[in-house]
């Protein structure tokens, strides 16, 4: 099997951010955060730094107009604070207006992981659980109960053929069908919400390794549009992806100044927005799907206790949400930190807290006043403090974190339907 160059399922990916930006056309968020009426601290901490085509949805935000908002999580073990910052970006944007999805994928944990159809259940009802405890409105299902998306997923595969995923994915020969099936299941969950509520933009958070589930599916999405709407010089030219001939006189008949040519029908006088609503709802009425192109937005990771990811195989690199206080408090206080050899060190260069897993984890979830956090960087990289004091003090906010958090838990469960 050729190795992919972003892998979604590897447990230790290590990624050049800048690289993988550039070589894959991911934008930086900055330039977009201007567009929203309010920024979370996800973003302003820098956090979430990347994007594709998040703009339209930024805009409908600030002016109220629908949008989806979806994620998926896959229940091959028991979630952990690594898995926490998607979730409160997800909750974020169905408070901000977005209509809510959460996949449940057990079609993936079954197929890669070679989980039971029994743990994939106990696994995702804690993952919803997360969820509801940070306060998520909105749909939610696991992938194998979904019939719509299933069918979905089917006609989507019509779209792409294996050649496309082995240079995706690195799939070869030795590839299960039912791995390869996992990934066009993906495909369909993340163009679920416009078929289940009304076509709009949708966005999908996710860390940088998932991006090749997003290229795959805007392409699909692309591929399944019956036009493209292009502007030119002077008019819009509504071109024919195998149209239905009854389309393309529906198209030439809404706007008063279009003309019908072999392929495509070009109108003037009309702007650009108008005519793309136009063609998505006679392509819905003629049995189309007028997908609008999904966007993404990308996180960075936040770092396991003992370095690299966050990974339910290394237990040591993570707190899940239902560990006993005791091993909570052994966890934090062996956390690889940004400190120095020796004290005098310390007290003469200050630590580096951005090379110190329980600083980010500050960051991340730990401390929400900028302010408060900003005084634990400045004491830290000005040796007023130990890495021995910040660990005892991290430790205390994780545990009362946890107690909350898994009271929370408890009282949603009753929510959760499988």
């Amino acid at each position: 099997m050729q190795e992919p160059q972003i892998n979604p399922w590897s447990s230790t990916p290590s990624l050049d951010i800048e690289k993988t930006f550039a070589e894959f056309g991911i934008d930086p968020i900055a330039p977009v955060l201007p567009e929203l009426p309010e920024i979370p601290y996800f973003m302003r901490r820098g956090i979430v730094v990347g994007h594709r085509d998040y703009l339209p949805i930024a805009r409908a935000i600030r002016n109220k107009s629908p949008f989806h908002i979806l994620t998926g999580f896959m229940p091959s073990g028991h979630p952990h604070l690594g898995h926490l910052m998607v979730m409160k970006e997800v909750v974020w944007h169905v408070q901000q207006g977005g209509s809510g999805y959460i996949t449940i994928a057990d079609r993936e944990a079954h197929a890669v992981r070679g989980l039971s159809w029994e743990k994939c259940d106990e696994y995702g009802k804690e993952y919803l659980a997360c969820l509801y405890a940070l306060g998520f409105e909105g749909q939610t299902y696991f992938q194998s109960r979904n019939n719509r998306l299933k069918d979905l997923a089917f006609e989507a595969a019509t779209k792409v053929n294996f050649s496309e995923l082995s240079a995706i994915y690195g799939f070869g020969p030795d590839t299960d069908l039912a791995h390869a099936d996992s990934v066009i299941t993906q495909v369909a969950d993340i163009l679920y919400p416009q078929i289940d509520r009304e076509p709009a933009p949708t966005v999908v958070p996710v860390g940088v390794d998932q991006d090749p589930h997003i290229r795959l599916t805007r392409g699909i999405a692309h591929k399944m549009r019956m036009f493209t709407v292009e502007e030119r010089d002077g008019y819009i030219s509504v071109r024919s992806k195998n149209a239905p001939e009854a389309t393309m006189e529906a198209v030439k008949k809404a706007f008063p100044h279009a003309k019908k040519y072999e392929g495509h029908v070009d109108i003037k006088g009309a702007q650009c927005t108008d005519v793309k609503a136009k063609v998505r709802e006679i392509e819905r009425a003629h049995g189309g799907f007028a997908f609008f192109t999904p966007s993404s937005t990308y996180h960075i990771f936040m770092p396991g206790l003992t370095g690299g990811k966050m990974s339910s195989s290394i237990p040591e690199s993570f707190i899940s949400f239902h560990e006993p206080e005791a091993m909570v408090r052994k966890k934090v206080m062996s956390a690889i930190t940004g400190g120095r050899m020796t004290l005098e060190e310390q007290k003469r260069l200050g630590g580096e807290p951005d090379k110190c897993s329980l600083y980010l984890l500050n960051l991340f979830h730990m401390v929400t006043d900028d302010a408060e956090l900003a005084e634990i960087r400045r004491k830290c990289t000005a040796g007023e403090i130990t890495c021995g004091q910040c660990k005892k003090e991290t430790a205390e906010r994780v545990v009362a974190f946890l107690n909350d958090f898994r009271e929370k838990m408890d009282a949603a469960k009753d929510r959760i339907r499988i």
